[in-house]
This record gives structure tokens, C-alpha cells and sequence, in this order.
């Protein structure tokens, strides 16, 4: 089945006055119909700007190359008329922090239905009653009246639904979530991913879900890709990720995540040793052979890549056996 978006060997590219910073190297992943395919790793691994890069919102300081292909239209180098026309309406996201996403001066019903007029073509009146929808499907409570609420009266749980909702007003093919439950407690967070899982369910919506939280990784996600510095390192089911990760760093990663029932009093969480390299410098090379136990020699002087199978990775030792995370 032809994937809804296809990303090839992106890269991104920023003009720094330290020089090129290479943010995104050679990053390749498919999502299909109704799919979640989750993106995980460190801050700073080029999560955000690879999903910036998608739509083209990425400044002008950035340089974008490959393929970004959504439904068979090539999104990178495409004018910006036709970006405006995806933007929101074929992709739409939902970006980290909502106060700062949405607009204060305005009530969160007319940001809802400047989407909706804008991309639909609804009149006044209709999009009015299609934001209280919205807000409804998200578990706005008492959405007739909210939808004349300004952000700053608004929950961060609150918020984070109606970025939601509009992220979804106009039924897009891809929704690209962005740590949609960051500094939310616990309660607040499951009733987000119930949200976007019911959207999946209900508009057959793909997600592209980027986080470094492996818990709502494991309670959502179809596929997961593992990214550090920049590239993708391993790729593979959920399931199968968790059950039997096969790069170093991605076992790291488990490792460093808190366990069901740990106890404050409990040893403290594993962490994974060294420094993330520096971006700017892009040697020929494994960018994790200086924090990694398994390195060998070919892995200081040859870069691995991707292999050719359903659980992918790149890594030239990687952990076959099982493990204890």
C-alpha cells in the first residue's frame, strides 16, 4: 500500500555563524493510512525540525533537501501558494507549547474559524457551529460558551485541546503532533492520547508523533523511529522495538526510562554517558561510537546505515541477545 507521506533522505541544512549546522541528515520514513508512527529521542536530536521541514515552516536560514511526499505531491521546493493550500489543510499540527501557539487577543472559537473559512470556505455562521463541534469532539466541556473564551482562560489541558481541534478542522490526511503532552500532569495526558486516539479512529487521521516519552510511545504508537543527532538509527513495530532493541542507543533509552512501581527510594535511573556531538562537525563515522559500550574500531571511521529488513538499524554491532531494560 502507497504510504499517505513519504519522507527520502531528508536533510536540513542552517546557516550559523559558527557555520553549517546540519541539523537533519539523510532522514527517510513512511507513514500509511491511518497509521501512528511515533519519532522519538534526545532534545535536540532533529525531531521538531524535521517535522517543520514537512509543510516548509522552517526559517529562511535553513536549507532543505530531498523528498517530502504527501499522497504523490513533492512538498519540498513547492511554491508557497501550494504549501499555504496543505498547510492546515492536508497537514496540520499540533505544535509544543499552546499558549504561545495561539493567538491571545483572540477568542479560541474565531482561531477555529479563521481555519475553517480559510481552508472549507464556510460561512460565518457555519463555522460557528462547526467550531462548538470541535470543541465537543476534543472533550471541551460546555463548548457553547468556551468557544468564546480567550486562551488565557483556558486550562494547559484545555489549550492543548483546542490546538487540537483545530488542527483537525479540516480533516487533514497527516496530523503531526509535537510533544502534545508536554508539562501536562498525568490525567491531562491520557486524556489527550485519548483524544488523538479516537480521532485516528473516528477520521482515519495518520500521526506522526514526535516525543521523548516512551510510555505514551508504547500506548499509541504503530511504528517507532529512533533518531540521534540528526539520523534515524533504528526503525521498527512498536512492539518489536520494545521487546528487542537493537541499537545501543535505543537500549539506552529504555534503560533510562523510569519503571512502573519504582519507588523514590529505588537506585537511580540508568543514564546514558558522554556528550551529544556537535552539529557542526559531521565526521565520516558513527555519531554514537564515543558514548556507546559496544563500539568497535569500524565504527570511529565508517558510518552505518540502514539495514534492508522490517527492523532496521544502523549500527555495525548491533545487540542481538536479549535484554534487560
Amino acid at each position: 500500500m502507497k504510504p499517505v507521506l513519504a519522507v527520502k533522505d531528508l536533510s536540513v541544512t542552517f546557516r550559523t555563524e559558527d557555520g553549517p549546522l546540519s541539523a537533519v541528515d539523510r532522514v527517510s520514513f513512511d507513514v500509511g493510512d491511518g497509521e501512528v508512527l511515533a519519532v522519538v529521542g534526545e532534545s535536540g536530536c532533529g525531531k521538531s525540525v524535521t517535522a517543520m521541514s514537512i509543510a516548509g515552516l522552517l526559517p529562511r536560514t535553513a536549507t532543505v533537501d530531498g523528498s517530502v511526499e504527501l499522497d504523490g505531491t513533492e512538498l519540498i521546493g513547492a511554491d508557497k501558494r501550494t504549501l499555504r493550500s496543505i498547510r492546515g489543510r492536508e497537514v496540520a499540527y499540533i505544535f509544543q507549547e499552546p499558549m504561545t501557539s495561539l493567538n491571545p487577543v483572540f477568542t479560541v472559537g474565531h482561531q477555529i474559524i479563521e481555519v475553517l473559512r480559510t481552508h472549507i470556505g464556510l460561512n460565518r455562521q457555519a463555522a460557528h457551529a462547526r467550531a462548538i463541534e470541535l470543541l465537543k469532539l476534543v472533550g471541551i466541556p460546555s463548548a457553547e460558551r468556551r468557544v468564546g473564551d480567550y486562551p488565557h482562560q483556558l486550562s494547559g489541558g484545555m489549550r492543548q485541546r483546542v490546538m487540537i481541534a483545530m488542527a483537525v478542522a479540516c480533516d487533514p490526511k497527516v496530523l503531526i503532533a509535537d510533544e502534545p503532552t508536554t508539562a501536562l500532569d498525568v490525567t491531562i495526558q491520557a486524556g489527550i492520547l485519548d483524544v488523538l486516539r479516537g480521532l485516528r479512529e473516528r477520521l482515519g487521521t495518520s500521526i506522526v508523533l514526535i516525543t521523548h516519552d516512551l510510555g505514551v510511545v508504547a500506548d499509541l504508537a504503530d511504528r517507532v523511529a529512533v533518531m540521534y543527532a540528526g539520523r534515524v538509527v533504528e526503525t521498527a513495530d512498536v512492539h518489536d522495538l520494545f521487546a528487542h532493541p537493537e541499537h545501543p542507543y535505543t537500549v539506552g533509552l529504555l534503560r533510562a526510562s523510569p519503571a512502573a512501581g519504582r519507588h523514590a527510594d529505588a537506585q537511580r535511573l540508568n543514564e546514558i554517558p558522554g556528550l551529544v556531538p556537535v552539529l557542526t562537525e559531521q565526521p565520516d563515522a558513527c555519531t554514537f561510537a564515543d558514548r556507546c559500550p559496544r563500539a568497535l574500531d569500524t565504527c570511529t571511521s565508517s558510518q552505518p546505515q540502514l539495514t534492508d529488513r522490517p527492523h532496521r538499524v544502523a549500527c555495525w554491532n548491533p545487540v542481538r541477545e536479549p535484554v534487560e531494560v
